[in-house]
């Protein structure tokens, strides 16, 4: 009791990026369990500025210097602290972990462990109401009431029967819809008042009876692996494991159609269920599928993202989760609301770059090796603004491991960009190289068809293949990126990490290219995006290189989303082209010999891409994947769109769990892991190789 002192005093207290580290005016009071701050010493009889509950809190000496410390309360806020020398630290983080103690004890003694119970809401009725209102006394638990369900214990069998799994299965349902009938309640109570949807003690409440269901679900899970090895002895060699389907009833996510078919899944036993999910139902092959552009149908989808209401509307959720979130926290793991989605995949997204292939199609169309670099880098600068939809940001879908995009386009000849003295269409016989026979027996067209790829190879980390090929051109690229997201405080920063390989087999060169970092900024008002950092393009053969710089703005003045570049030869480090403008806007083009060239990104005509009906597209490929969260979100239903979101991701967590548990590799589909990276397993450039060295043979 002697060191259960209220003590006082000056600390630095770190707010955000913008205005760093503040001084203001600490008390600890150590009756209440409290820790509040003040603007100054003067306010102190004031309101306090902050306060938080130490009981259950984490007090830490920080290890980057002798005068940090964070204090880290049970709701998930924190405060980062610096005092003015280690002695001080010392003296604070003491006082304030046997405060936290006394609490935390006190807390343990008055509210003794709880047996096994379901929580459900004490009454329905409006926020005027008796059963809603909540004097200051009351504790937010004693809201509810809580319901005892005792089991009933019988002797043990060796080898639990199906009929005992299907019991075990029903009670979870129950429990499972009586904790998302507590999720609606409180969701379901006004943002003001005595008793709210984001009252401390409420969001707990949210996040303790979640993770007691997943903990259940995962002890079901392993009872399930249980019986169907006791069944079985053991899992044969060379299983596949497919995606088991979730581990409680997700009936009300698949009302689409008849494909789905749970009451009488249900009905089966247990047993016969895990048999089919792991050994059975394999349709879905993971050997590559080959695409016929003519089944493709021009895309008639055009989903901007300008509408700010379901962002506007769910203000205090984003509120709350910038609460839980710290500086510089990977958000990789970290599930973001529904509402803040786009109605794409991130594979899409990596397609509409190619929107204008008309430009990709045209570089190998330059007569010298500096004429292709400078259009290759024309072409690089004009992707990403077709590449966002719409002047709000928001964020694809992450993609499941094993999705799958495919897409074409159709660009006339006669649109490609030629130079004098060559034709685009017609090649001397030198530059001919004979196609291999599944590529022969196209007829001549009078257009080019440039065909897309995309395959989700892992899932931590995130790590997306992507592939393009125009074959009459006898050009292609191929890229992996692997996408590191941070919390910044008021922006989001997605670091793409990868290379991409442009490849022109015509001219033997090949382009390597990495990508800007992406930004959203002003996540609490108008959310936009902002490309920033240096990239690089370099083409070994040629000696030619290209480095471009994507400006961030700065805090105060400059202009939004400026780009500069310049193209040299890098024997003679010569300058052959500058660049400079707006990304999404326009660019300027400065050659060496004085002309001047302008590029207006909103004017340029968009190529739209070519994509096959859902019917006839397989069930890991983006559009019929997310289709149910696609169709939610266009019908502006964010608790479905949620609720299909979340069955998606349920069943890539049972799956890859399943991998772990039987030491499965994951195979993929399209790519192949080559050193860091990961390659189309049927390129270009070695299918026209090998049928060079057939020819090289024969002759």
């Amino acid at each position: 009791s002697d060191h259960m002192e209220n003590i006082c005093g000056y600390l630095m207290k770190y707010t955000n990026l913008v205005t760093g580290w503040q001084y203001r005016f600490f008390v600890l009071n150590n009756d209440a369990g409290l820790l509040e701050y003040f603007v100054n010493e003067q306010s102190r009889h004031l309101k306090p500025r902050g306060t938080l509950q130490l009981a259950g809190a984490v007090i830490s000496p920080s290890d980057e210097d002798s005068h940090t410390f964070t204090v880290n309360a049970a709701s998930g806020e924190q405060y980062k602290l610096r005092a003015t020398d280690a002695k001080e630290r010392q003296h604070w983080v003491s006082r304030l972990q046997i405060c936290t103690q006394h609490h935390t004890e006190a807390i343990g003694k008055n509210n003794p462990p709880l047996k096994s119970r379901s929580f459900s809401l004490a009454s329905q009725g409006s926020a005027s109401s008796p059963g809603v209102q909540r004097r200051p006394s009351q504790n937010a638990v004693s809201f509810f009431n809580v319901g005892h369900h005792r089991l009933s214990t019988g002797k043990r069998v060796p080898i639990m029967q199906p009929d005992h799994l299907v019991d075990v299965r029903e009670m979870m349902s129950q429990a499972e819809g009586q904790q998302r009938d507590l999720i609606r309640s409180i969701e379901c109570l006004p943002v003001s008042g005595h008793l709210t949807s984001l009252d401390q003690d409420l969001l707990m409440l949210k996040a303790t009876s979640m993770a007691t269901m997943n903990c259940l679900n995962d002890c079901f899970h392993i009872l399930q692996l249980q019986h169907a090895s006791q069944q079985k002895g053991s899992l044969p060699a060379g299983t596949t494991i497919s995606w088991l389907e979730p581990k409680i009833s997700l009936a009300n996510h698949f009302k689409n159609g008849a494909a789905q078919n749970f009451p009488a899944e249900i009905n089966k036993p247990a047993s016969v269920r895990e048999e089919q999910s792991v050994a059975e139902p394999c349709q879905l092959t993971r050997e590559p599928e080959e695409i016929n552009p003519d089944e493709e149908l021009e895309d008639i989808c055009d989903d901007k993202e300008d509408d700010l209401g379901a962002v506007e509307e769910q203000r205090s959720v984003i509120l709350h989760l910038l609460s839980q979130l710290k500086l510089g926290m990977d958000l990789t793991r970290v599930v973001l609301p529904t509402f803040i989605l786009e109605k794409r995949s991130l594979l899409e997204m990596y397609a509409d770059f190619m929107s204008h292939p008309d430009l990709f199609i045209a570089i190998t169309n330059g007569t010298t090796p500096e004429e292709r670099m400078i259009r290759f880098v024309e072409y690089y600068l004009t992707s990403f603004h077709e590449g966002r939809k719409g002047a709000i940001a928001k964020k694809p879908y992450n993609p499941i491991i094993g999705e799958t995009f495919h897409c074409s386009w159709r660009m006339p000849k006669s649109d490609v960009a030629t130079d004098a003295g060559s034709n685009s269409s017609a090649h001397s016989a030198s530059e001919q190289v004979t196609l291999p026979k599944d590529l022969e027996g196209q007829k001549e067209t009078d257009y080019y068809t440039v065909k897309f790829v995309a395959e989700q190879v892992s899932h931590h980390p995130p790590v997306s293949g992507f592939y393009a090929e125009c074959v009459e051109r006898k050009m292609c690229v191929n890229a992996h990126v692997w996408t590191k997201s941070k919390f910044l405080g008021m922006s989001i920063g997605v670091t793409m990490v990868g290379e991409g390989l442009l490849s022109l087999l015509e001219h033997g060169e090949e382009y390597t290219f990495s990508l800007p970092c992406a930004y959203a900024r002003s996540i609490l008002t108008v959310p936009w995006v902002e490309l920033g950092g240096k990239v690089n393009i370099n083409c070994v053969k040629t000696g030619y290189s290209a480095s471009i710089n994507f400006h961030t703005k700065p805090f105060y003045g400059g202009k939004l989303h400026r780009v500069t570049g310049e193209v040299k030869q890098n024997m003679t480090n010569t300058v052959v082209c500058r660049v400079q403008g707006e990304w999404n806007s326009v660019l300027e083009f400065t050659y060496s010999n004085g002309e001047m060239k302008y590029v207006d990104l909103t004017k340029l005509s968009v190529t739209r891409k070519r994509v096959r009906p859902l019917e006839k597209q397989g069930p890991f490929e983006s559009r019929r994947l997310w289709q149910h969260v696609t169709e939610s979100l266009r019908d502006g239903d964010i608790d479905k769109a949620t609720e299909h979101k979340r069955a998606l991701e349920e069943r890539q967590r049972n799956e890859e769990r399943l991998r772990a548990e039987t030491e499965t590799p994951w195979c993929t589909k399209y790519f192949l892991k080559e050193g860091d990276g990961w390659v189309y397993h049927k390129p270009l450039w070695k299918t026209v190789s090998a049928v060079q060295t057939q020819q090289t043979d024969t002759n």
